[in-house]
């Protein structure tokens, strides 16, 4: 009974030490989301500068891109902003997905696309335009049903809709060459062929 009451200590202790050591290993920015390798939701959304076209899930296959949550309000979101844009200049299809803050109708708050517009434009003129378009998400719909937890995150998106990958915060010059190459991958044409072709 002594050596019972001794071990079970013991084996908590280093299960815990276990469980902390491997988490100084792990990477908080890869987010091991229950999403990667699943379609992207579904989701019928407005886009920015022309609000009364939506754009759904389907429009966006047929190119890999990076699904970039964002908004104007999120420092480390504008402060990425000139990367991105560098990206976009080198050809990677961006698309942003902005997240709208909560309006609280308390405080005279509403939700106003025309005064986002603006919003928008001018801190994308100040900082540089990543997007080839942004999608406007007023009720956070597909924000909840990617399972985002704040801005900015991004996803890597195949051709055919699936996410491949999921990182949480900024997109900068030390974690893109390991994206970048996942991207690359993606994007890389298929080559149909063998010796009985």
């Amino acid at each position: 009974m002594r050596k019972l009451q001794f071990f079970i200590p013991l084996a908590l202790f280093l299960g815990l030490a276990v469980f902390l050591f491997s988490g100084l290993f792990s990477n908080p920015r890869d987010h091991g989301s229950a999403l990667v390798t699943q379609p992207i939701p579904m989701f019928s959304l407005p886009e920015l500068n022309e609000p009364t076209r939506l754009v759904t899930h389907q429009d966006l296959k047929g190119k890999v891109y990076l699904l970039n949550v964002w908004g104007t309000w999120c420092a480390t979101c504008n402060a990425e902003l000139g990367f991105l844009t560098k990206l976009r200049q080198q050809g990677i299809n961006i698309i942003g997905l902005y997240y709208v803050q909560p309006a609280d109708a308390a405080f005279g708050e509403k939700f106003e696309m025309a005064a986002l517009q603006q919003e928008v434009a001018r801190k994308l003129a100040e900082q540089g335009d990543p997007y080839q378009f942004n999608i406007v998400d007023e009720h956070r719909s597909l924000i909840f049903d990617l399972g985002v937890t704040g801005a900015p995150e991004t996803f890597l998106v195949d051709a055919q809709g699936v996410i491949r990958h999921h990182l949480v915060g900024d997109i900068n010059e030390q974690n893109w060459p390991e994206l970048s190459a996942k991207y690359a991958a993606l994007a890389a044409p298929v080559t149909s062929g063998g010796p009985h072709e």
